[in-house]
């Protein structure tokens, strides 16, 4: 059994933090290249930020038990524990107070692109504060891979 959660482990690390740099990094900006509607891209990125983030919660989640089980209450001294849980409380952030504050706004913008109506300047400040959570939780992801077999002596 150990073995399996080991390798969940691993598994919900590299689900989560390549997720993360794949649709931030890859996915979103070809989006965004590719289609000629730009307002289509917004949609199907927010679609697919908004599915990461479960993935996320969940793998942190997976993550935050997992490190509890393996070092009791050891857990709050050990660094990989608390990387764990500040990336998946910016998660969090983004996910249950950003995310739907952008998507409200995109809604009273309607008819109009929300780049188009009166909620620009605050949708673009929202925007900017969304990308830099973002930009930080894909930096501690990285560091929590690098840093995985941390978690599992």
């Amino acid at each position: 059994m150990r073995r399996v959660a080991e390798a969940l482990y691993l598994a919900a690390i590299a689900l989560w933090v390549g997720g993360l740099w794949v649709v931030g990094y890859l996915v979103v900006p070809t989006l965004f290249a590719s289609l000629g509607d730009r307002q289509l891209a917004g949609m199907v990125a927010g679609k697919l930020f908004a599915g990461m983030g479960w993935v996320g919660l969940a793998a942190a989640a997976y993550l935050a038990v997992f490190l509890s089980v393996r070092w009791k209450r050891l857990a709050p001294r050990r660094s990989v524990f608390w990387l764990v849980l500040a990336a998946g409380v910016l998660l969090a952030v983004g996910q249950f107070g950003i995310q739907p504050l952008m998507a409200q706004m995109k809604s009273d913008a309607l008819p109009l692109d929300v780049m188009e109506s009166a909620w620009r300047e605050r949708f673009v400040f929202w925007h900017g504060v969304s990308s830099i959570l973002y930009l930080v939780q894909s930096l501690l992801g990285l560091w929590l891979v690098v840093w995985s077999e941390r978690g599992l002596r």
